[in-house]
């Protein structure tokens, strides 16, 4: 698991264009599992279009901090 958001930053830059299921705390005892592909990685958050099969969002954004703490989990 990286320790720092430059780590995790470094770490999607290589998985840019890559099939992954992002796993999200919503609360408590909710989780949700979006799939889709990693588009693009900005300094402070990377961008995720999900799959138009499964929701109705097109594009989700998530901060690196969010991998750090644990709150979303990426699966690739």
């Amino acid at each position: 698991m990286p320790k720092t958001i430059v780590e995790i930053k470094q770490q999607l830059d290589a998985h840019i264009g890559d099939n992954l299921t992002v796993v999200a705390q919503v609360g408590r005892k909710k989780v949700t599992r979006r799939k889709g592909i990693l588009t693009k990685t900005f300094p402070a958050v990377f961008v995720v279009d999900l799959d138009q099969d499964q929701s109705k969002i097109e594009r989700v954004s998530y901060s690196y901090t969010d991998v750090l703490t644990r709150n979303i989990e990426l699966l690739f």
